[in-house]
């Protein structure tokens, strides 16, 4: 017994070092955390903003502030922050509204960079949310186009909304950009366009997939009135669909959507590149950088993704763990083994 309990020491003893080599070796110290602090002026690339005035984007966020079972449901901090310093930094003004008009709830979920910061510590961005327009109050001329910001309220307020809906017609009427990421595609489904087809037919739209909302809240379909795929799926004649959590957007001509929070960059250039113009220059994020090692892997496997890595150098190595953990979570240690790797 006493021979057996000198083993088992050893084996902890063994295991405990080796986790702590293994810690020690992806450094995450060397990765420090946004500075909470961070204003507009702190962010490099709104030194490249474009100076002419281009026009105005109009940004409509959710008013539902829960669901289900205390499920915060207000509008992604990301998605508002991220795609309105790209919007000011390519000449465009932005305005808010909302359902109900004046303050829209937040939802604050994933690790926040600089930009979200920098949109929590600017009081012209926090005048625009805590204000909102009300979305029966707009006048769709006054604004080229139009951003649906996702979050989990967009299921319950933006889902056949008659205002919402004739915002969305006239924009894209009148030759306008219309763009939606995560939730925010919830508005789309059924906006009937002045020829008679609806926005959506013959078009490819991507949104916020059954596998990622199932996986984050298993009871979805009792909590929301239908999954945002299946909605999509009914209403697009493709519903397209990358590996959950990863950057994905599809722009067809003047619609641009995005399937998921890290898709926000994406959709918010996509939409200046629909509106004629090439978005200014910046640093890509490490986030980003991240998500694109992990898009490697998933697409053309490890080897691919070993050899991306330096290309790559700066990605978040947080984020990589936390898909490592998403694996392990889905009864697949071998992959999160290997995406755990990526971190290094």
């Amino acid at each position: 017994m006493r021979t057996f309990f000198r083993i088992s020491l050893v084996i902890v003893g063994v295991l405990t070092v080796t986790f702590a080599a293994w810690w020690i070796s992806i450094d995450l110290d060397s990765q420090p955390l946004a500075d909470p602090e961070t204003s507009p002026g702190d962010l490099a690339f709104l030194a490249n903003a474009v100076e002419e005035d281009r026009g105005t984007i109009l940004a409509v966020v959710t008013s539902t502030e829960r669901a289900g079972d205390g499920i915060n449901a207000g509008y992604e901090l990301t998605e508002m922050a991220r795609a309105y310093y790209v919007f000011r930094a390519n000449g465009y003004d932005v305005v808010v509204a909302s359902p109900q008009g004046g303050r829209a709830p937040v939802n604050i979920d994933e690790e926040l960079t600089e930009y979200d910061y920098a949109f929590l510590n600017e009081a012209e961005a926090q005048g625009l949310v805590e204000a909102t327009l009300r979305v029966a109050d707009v006048d769709p001329a006054n604004y080229d186009a139009v951003y649906f910001v996702g979050g989990k309220g967009a299921m319950f307020d933006f889902s056949d909304n008659p205002d919402i809906q004739a915002i969305a017609s006239q924009i894209y009427d009148t030759g306008g950009v219309v763009g939606a990421v995560c939730h925010g595609p919830a508005a789309l489904i059924g906006v009937q366009l002045a020829d008679g087809t609806t926005l959506l037919e013959n078009k490819s739209v991507a949104g916020f997939s059954n596998e990622e909302e199932l996986f984050i809240i298993p009871d979805s379909r009792d909590v929301f009135p239908y999954l945002l795929e299946d909605g999509l799926r009914e209403a697009a004649q493709n519903y397209s669909e990358a590996p959950k959590y990863l950057d994905h957007t599809i722009t067809d001509g003047r619609l641009v959507t995005g399937q998921n929070p890290w898709s926000t960059w994406t959709v918010a250039e996509g939409m200046i590149r629909a509106l004629g113009h090439e978005p200014v220059e910046r640093e890509i994020s490490s986030e980003e950088k991240a998500i694109a090692l992990l898009a490697t892997y998933h697409a053309q496997g490890m080897d691919a993704a070993l050899a991306d890595r330096e290309s790559q150098s700066g990605s978040d190595k947080r984020l990589i763990l936390l898909h490592a953990l998403i694996a392990l979570m889905e009864g697949q240690p071998g992959v999160a083994l290997q995406i755990q790797r990526l971190a290094h």
